[in-house]
């Protein structure tokens, strides 16, 4: 363990939280806690002060501390903190991740909403590292993609960082990306370029998805930003990659579908410069992680 933070001042730490971070601790606070944690309260005499400690029970890397932290603010801001492996630390199993002191109630009450940010999101940053670590030695990136869980994007996109991969656009607002059902509904590639071209007056940048060398060729010939790969296997992303780098001022490649550790170092080798995997946030197990009480 190489990383030790101590900033346990309660408002430095929750100004650090985005809104909306906020407001899903406070909703799963509410659901959680409802109206009181009756066991804690009836067990736990009100002035006891405890302090505990988060520990790894499995390999992974860590993502998701400050959350955690916030938690456990949100209850009572007497609570203080210490991390020993923040957001992006390799841990082994026994590791200590993060240790809490203060009033026992609160921090009963906020273990299991607390862990659930940890356990969750640093699944996915341990998914992902497999991912990166898998194509080592390229020079291809990781992405991952709009398949996160509802409201908790900012959080697994943040994870997805922790565990070495890049950020693809954040929503639907931040980036066009031409998927088959607009090229369906415009008719063609250059007509649905055509339009978004009428009204992308903020310059956002373009993606183009495309199924088929053919499809790249129509894509190739209006000079976006970014193709994106869909579906195609090994053999087809090389001549897609071959043909891309033969024009000038060549779009980035990015390559998509059914991803799997096994399958990157394939795709990274045919030199597309993304691979874009839906699982690090659809499919990633929580890293188990527990919390301890050590002493009152």
């Amino acid at each position: 363990m190489n990383h030790v933070r101590d900033d346990t001042d309660a408002s430095s730490i929750l100004a650090t939280v985005e809104d909306d971070v906020l407001h899903l601790i406070d909703l799963a606070l509410a659901e959680d806690a409802g109206s009181g944690d009756v066991t804690s309260k009836w067990i736990v005499p009100a002035r006891t002060r405890v302090q505990a400690e988060v520990v790894a029970k499995a390999d992974g890397v860590i993502a998701g501390v400050t959350p955690a932290r916030a938690v456990f603010l949100r209850l009572d801001p007497r609570v203080d903190s210490n991390v020993l492996a923040d957001d992006g630390v390799r841990v082994s199993a026994g590791d200590v991740v993060l240790t809490v002191r203060g009033p026992g109630r609160a921090i009963l009450t906020g273990e299991r909403i607390a862990l659930n940010f940890l356990q969750r999101l640093s699944g996915v940053a341990t998914v992902t590292r497999r991912f990166v670590d898998a194509i080592a030695g390229t020079n291809t990136r990781i992405l991952d993609t709009r398949k996160t869980t509802p409201a908790w994007r900012t959080l697994e996109k943040a994870a997805v960082r922790a565990g070495g991969g890049v950020n693809h656009r954040q929503g639907l607002f931040d980036a066009v990306l031409i998927k088959d059902n607009h090229i369906a509904i415009a008719g063609s590639i250059p007509e649905a370029i055509r339009r978004i071209r009428e009204h992308n007056t903020k310059g956002l940048p373009v993606i183009v998805e495309v199924r088929t060398l053919d499809e790249l060729d129509a894509a190739l010939d209006e000079q976006v930003d970014r193709l994106l790969l869909d579906n195609m296997n090994t053999g087809m992303m090389r001549e897609a990659v071959r043909r891309t780098r033969a024009r000038e001022n060549p779009p980035a490649l990015e390559a998509s579908g059914n991803m799997s550790v096994d399958r990157v170092a394939k795709v990274a080798r045919t030199g597309v410069d993304f691979i874009s995997v839906g699982a690090l946030t659809h499919s990633a197990p929580a890293l188990d992680l527990s919390l301890r009480i050590l002493r009152q």
